[in-house]
């Protein structure tokens, strides 16, 4: 049996609501204790949670969902937007290819959600018409503060987007 726990970024203990996000903590037999050579303890909190690197929610059932990896979440103004549901949100939209997410640094909020878009062959959509589509299929402040239009989004060896490549530029 494995346990599981959602925190925020402070390690504290959040609701099994189905709503909220958290970091996704287990603990149990079958995980692993530590590291080979004691690498890797930042992952590990005192009480021997192993953090996975993914921010889920858990119902009261004790249904857990997968969001997000923790490094990729956009975090504004102290809530935490899955930057994987507004690319599933804006890929839903007709003239739209491929979509990414990435948080951008924001004075105020933290971090505010850059969409980075590429249309489809012979597609002329617009910034505007794409935010119109997110309208009302995501939450008001989750809304990206632009839309960014590029002929291609680089990859990982492995076929993922390139987060790290795209924060870059």
């Amino acid at each position: 049996m494995v346990d599981m726990k959602i925190t925020d970024d402070a390690g504290n203990t959040l609701p099994h609501d189905g709503q909220t996000f958290g970091r996704l903590k287990v603990k149990g037999p079958a995980v692993a204790k530590s590291y080979f050579r004691g690498e890797g303890l930042s992952t590990f909190d005192a009480d021997g949670w192993f953090d996975t690197g993914d921010v889920a929610t858990i119902d009261d059932y004790g249904y857990m969902h997968i969001t997000d990896r923790a490094k990729d979440v956009i975090k504004s103004g102290g809530e935490w937007i899955s930057s994987i549901e507004l690319e599933n949100a804006a890929l839903s939209c007709s003239g739209v290819q491929e979509a990414a997410a990435i948080g951008l640094a924001h004075a105020k909020w933290g971090e505010r959600p850059l969409l980075v878009v590429v249309r489809k062959a012979g597609s002329a959509i617009t910034g505007a018409e794409i935010l119109a589509h997110l309208h009302g299929r995501i939450a008001k402040w989750w809304m990206p503060d632009e839309v960014c239009f590029v002929d291609e989004i680089p990859h990982t060896a492995t076929g993922k987007i390139s987060k790290m490549e795209l924060r870059q530029r």
